[in-house]
């Protein structure tokens, strides 16, 4: 498993700050969140069948499966900061990226849908207590 490059304090900081103010978060708390926020996929589910992509912010593989070695990745998911930070506190959900064109994946692997969102934050607790 990859050594953590954000700690958790930095990382949850800049997703706060994001959270509460995505239009007013600076480039900085961004690539800071999105970061954080790819690493803690990784550390959820380890493995390299799945390349998430964030650009220009951040890379990372996830899931159990084949390894990839050459070109381009079988399974990738790619969006902007905003709907990959949006994915992970649960304030935009994966069928709404989907539908909305927001994320772009392909393989099979590729729907993260079962490990979103990756923190339960006040937007996404109040998102579920709407939708029921």
């Amino acid at each position: 498993m990859a050594r953590r490059k954000i700690s958790d304090d930095v990382g949850l900081a800049a997703l706060r700050s994001w959270e509460a103010d995505p239009d007013a978060a600076g480039r900085k708390t961004t690539a800071t969140a999105v970061r954080y926020a790819l690493e803690e996929l990784a550390h959820r589910a380890p493995g390299n069948s799945v390349e998430v992509r964030v650009p220009p912010f951040g890379v990372t593989q996830a899931i159990e499966g084949p390894r990839h070695t050459r070109g381009t990745p079988p399974n990738v998911v790619e969006t902007t900061a905003a709907t990959w930070l949006g994915l992970a506190t649960g304030r935009l959900t994966w069928e709404e990226a989907r539908a909305s064109g927001s994320v772009d994946a392909s393989g099979n692997r590729s729907d993260l849908s079962v490990l979103l969102p990756l923190f339960a934050t006040r937007t996404s607790m109040k998102r579920t207590a709407q939708n029921r």
